[in-house]
């Protein structure tokens, strides 16, 4: 018995520190997806601009919801499922390069704000919104230094549209639009062919209050940026105000700069984490965790139930005999369907659903499949793989519901295919409701929404309803032990052994190996930053899984031990209330880490990590309740019951 039990328990830690030992990049290369394109010298690229987007509002805007410079007609690309959802928004521009051959002090355009087009410029620079390009799948980026001078730089992801600041010996506040951009194009030259392709695209931006000559014409010449007199701008000392009736120039310069950057590795400075030792740290402590726990559960297994197996030692003080018999006095009712079973079977169901999901996912992103170039393409493999998994759901939660002797598997089916997607989808409705009002590009259109619909009522519901049938022509699971009629009486129990107090305490382990790695996760998602850390999420993920598992098998058998047989229902709850504090800690990264101040925008917060809290709820529940349920199978049916 303990033999076995060491088989099973140290594979699972073998593979954590295998991966750890092996990975020496454990960022995770990634595959394009996408063909490299090359360019001759003088090729038209074409710059294509995505939505406006702030840390601050959390709203995302079309680019022309702003009275920026326009080309004559506007085309919109086609987004992907993941892409609309993310609120990208994406277009073509005025911005037109060639290859290879610098600009100076090109004009886009000449605007004259009025009221209305003061106020909203003044509006999105108040909330710091950032203008967001593509050129050649590449998104434009911001260099910013770091601290350690030797150290590449940060890329902060697309421009402020401007900034506020006061004028020398004035207190007034301002608002500065930044109308010129000196952009770079980084190239890797083919030096047998002549082509190049774009391996970098970054801009410096300025504000600067142009100047001319006489009036204004198409072809008048600026005299604060002339390229025939190489006069560059270079800084903003004398910057554009943002005020009704004022004259506004966009202008741009582009020059190109070769690089030894290959194409395949152009993400890599995208992608690059200064401040991967913190991630090394959290793996470690996550581990010590594991080790922690993994020593717990073989001291129970080894030192208690490998006795009691063997027929007890005649050596054994009876205090000790009367400690390890406890959980044998509640043979006959620890198998005793619980209450609420219907729900239970629906839950775990779901969360099967959930972690074959999130298994498969996991595994694309870590072998380079889910490119950070493919826009959305991690939130439509998500969306879709949820929708497949409704198979395992239906089977999973059936096959359960067979063994309570439960008879009305299309019943059973039915919740499991509405309960938690229909509890999300009105989340998401009401959601969505508030960002229509603020006329955001964030808003899902309607054609999506039924795009959403169709997922789960034309393919989700039915592949929940064939796994269930599956799972019930299935032969039932029998108990190792029989059953009473009557149910045995529980004793009082000790106040650590309160059913509150032991669920929430359950959680906090399974939290702890994973909260460092949740604000990495939560600062890409809040903060607009790049995450591809699947290599450390992944490890992370398997640790999740170890830890959820055995915290809950420790206190389901101090729990057996107490004659408290009432475990089904709290092996779920003892992991999946990691998921409360999960909400806590998105609720102590709102008020510290994110500076946003508008209502609906934290209503969208809370909305969505509510969402994402009830699904780890889910998860970390069900993956507690089917080590739980391996775990008092087991020790039940190796054991002799007098």
């Amino acid at each position: 018995m303990g033999g076995a039990w060491r088989s099973l328990q140290i594979p699972s830690l073998i593979c954590a520190i295998y991966l750890l030992l092996t990975f020496n990049n454990v960022y995770c290369f990634y595959l394009p997806g996408v063909a490299p394109e090359d360019f001759q010298k003088g090729d038209l690229l074409s710059v294509k601009v995505n939505k406006l987007t702030s840390t601050k509002t959390q709203l995302p805007y079309s680019f022309y919801s702003v009275p920026f410079c326009r080309p004559e007609n506007i085309i919109d690309s086609r987004e992907n499922l993941g892409e609309v959802l993310r609120g990208d928004r994406i277009e073509n521009s005025p911005f037109a390069f060639k290859m290879r051959e610098p600009e100076m002090c090109h004009v886009v355009c000449r605007l004259v704000l009025d009221d209305k087009t003061a106020k909203e410029f003044k509006e999105k620079i108040e909330d710091e919104y950032r203008v967001n390009m593509i050129l050649d799948n590449l998104p434009l980026v911001v260099p910013v230094r770091r601290l350690e001078q030797e150290a590449p730089p940060a890329y902060q992801q697309g421009v402020y549209i401007g900034v506020k600041g006061q004028y020398a010996g004035s207190k007034d506040e301002k608002h500065f639009i930044h109308n010129h951009l000196t952009f770079t194009v980084k190239y890797h030259k083919d030096l047998q062919t002549d082509s190049a392709r774009i391996v970098g695209f970054e801009v410096m931006p300025f504000s600067v209050k142009h100047e001319y000559d006489g009036k204004w014409a198409d072809n008048t010449r600026l005299t604060t940026c002339d390229p025939h007199a190489k006069r560059t701008v270079s800084n903003s000392n004398s910057p554009q105000e943002v005020e009704a009736n004022q004259e506004i120039i966009f202008t741009y310069d582009v020059e190109f700069q070769e690089s030894d950057v290959k194409w395949a590795s152009r993400w890599d400075a995208y992608l690059l984490m200064a401040d991967d030792q913190i991630h090394w740290f959290s793996i470690v402590n996550s581990l010590m965790i594991v080790l922690f726990l993994s020593g717990m559960v073989a001291m129970i297994m080894l030192r208690t139930l490998y006795r009691d197996i063997s027929k007890y030692n005649e050596l054994e003080t009876q205090e000790e005999a009367q400690e390890e018999t406890g959980w044998k006095l509640v043979h006959s009712d620890v198998f005793r369907p619980p209450s609420n079973s219907d729900l239970l079977c629906v839950y775990v169901g779901t969360g099967v659903q959930f972690f074959c999901m999130m298994l498969v996912t996991m595994m694309f992103a870590v072998l380079g499949f889910l490119s950070p170039s493919n826009r959305g393409g991690l939130m439509t493999a998500m969306l879709l793989l949820w929708v497949f998994m409704g198979l395992f759901a239906g089977y999973s939660a059936s096959r359960l519901y067979k063994m309570f002797k439960g008879t009305e598997w299309k019943k059973i089916a039915l919740r499991t295919a509405f309960l938690f997607p229909a509890t999300v989808f009105v989340i998401f409705f009401v959601l969505n409701a508030l960002i229509w009002g603020q006329k955001s590009s964030g808003a899902v259109p309607f054609g999506t929404m039924f795009a959403l619909v169709f997922l789960w009522f034309g393919i989700s519901v039915p592949l929940v309803f064939v796994g269930s049938y599956i799972g019930f022509r299935k032969p039932t699971i029998e108990d190792p032990v029989k059953t009473n009629k009557i149910p045995r009486q529980i004793p009082e129990q000790a106040w650590y052994m309160n059913p509150i107090f032991s669920v929430l305490i359950g959680g906090i382990l399974p939290f702890g190996a994973v909260f460092i790695e949740l604000f990495f996760i939560l600062t890409s998602i809040w903060l607009n930053q790049f995450y591809y850390l699947f290599g450390f999420l992944f490890i992370v993920f398997v640790i999740l899984i170890v830890t959820c598992a055995e915290i809950t098998i420790v206190l389901c058998y101090f729990q057996l031990c107490s004659e408290d047989y009432l475990w089904w229902w709290r092996s779920y709850l003892t992991s999946g209330s990691s998921a409360l504090y999960l909400f806590l800690y998105a609720t102590f990264y709102f008020f510290t880490k994110l500076d946003i101040t508008k209502p609906v925008s934290g209503i969208l917060y809370f909305g969505y990590m509510l969402i994402a809290s009830y699904a780890f709820f889910v998860l970390t529940g069900t993956i507690g309740f089917y080590a739980c349920f391996w775990f008092t199978r087991l020790i039940y049916s190796s054991v002799k019951i007098d």
